[in-house]
């Protein structure tokens, strides 16, 4: 059997940069286990498969170890190989997963617009494991899908290096840390150890927590952001109610095929 592998870098516009994702286009489904070990040998955050329905496509999520809920950036990789490869007239596409419908606009200048659930978290206290996994007490601290620790300066984001086992200990699925950017509305970084992702380069998740709390803190729906992993991502986002829009670029890094 012979499938089909596009290695995309999302959120970004040269290759080596942004988040890499895998995307497989399959006619059916394969089996979950064996979708799981494409995902561990491809050995990216994310590998995503896709199949065509009418009128839309199935998109499924894996990382290394497990299906998750919602991802961001193999969104947009999927996206990106549905306008580059499978439907090149195409201007939108439609993915139906585990947290709904997800829709991809292309825009002008290879600028793609994802529309996704908004996700604001709720304030609790800070806690003293996560204070321990940071190295770094946040001002304020948010729970929802993933944690969310706020700091007052971008230099504090860039300074911290986590303790990744103290982390995996913790509940949700990772831990985003954020601040207000110096060139940017808002900065971030994102680590998921739990999925065996010590850091995630560019997480377009994250974002549906992230975009409701600085709309609310600036006061303005439309933000630039970027995550300030070693890769690096820019990133559009809009605030629309109970819904999130998320843009970047992405680039085409492999085009191969798996054997099996």
């Amino acid at each position: 059997m012979k499938i089909s592998l596009y290695q995309i870098d999302a959120f970004a516009s040269d290759v080596f940069k942004g988040n890499p994702a895998a995307v497989c286009p399959l006619k059916e489904w394969l089996d979950n286990a064996l979708m799981q070990a494409i995902a561990l040998e491809n050995n990216l955050s994310e590998t995503a498969f896709i199949v065509a329905t009418d009128g839309a496509y199935d998109l499924r999520w894996f990382t290394p170890v497990a299906e998750v809920d919602l991802c961001g950036h193999a969104t947009l990789a999927s996206a990106y190989v549905v306008f580059t490869h499978l439907e090149k007239q195409a201007s939108e596409v439609h993915f139906d997963t585990r947290s709904g419908r997800l829709s991809v606009q292309r825009g002008a200048n290879g600028l793609l617009a994802m529309d996704f659930p908004a996700q604001p978290g709720d304030a609790i206290a800070v806690s003293e494991e996560i204070v321990a996994g940071l190295g770094a007490e946040p001002s304020y601290f948010f729970a929802g899908e993933d944690l969310m620790a706020v700091f007052e300066r971008e230099s504090q984001i860039r300074a911290i290096e986590p303790d990744q086992a103290a982390l995996k200990n913790l509940e949700r699925r990772g831990v985003i840390i954020t601040a207000p950017g110096e060139k940017v509305d808002f900065v971030s970084r994102f680590f998921a150890p739990k999925y065996d992702i010590p850091e995630d380069p560019v997480t377009g998740s994250a974002h549906c927590m992230l975009i409701p709390y600085w709309a609310e803190q600036l006061g303005k729906a439309e933000l630039s952001a970027q995550q300030i992993s070693p890769r690096g991502g820019d990133l559009t986002c809009v605030l629309d109610g109970e819904r999130v829009r998320i843009s970047g670029r992405a680039v085409e890094y492999m085009v191969g095929e798996i054997s099996l």
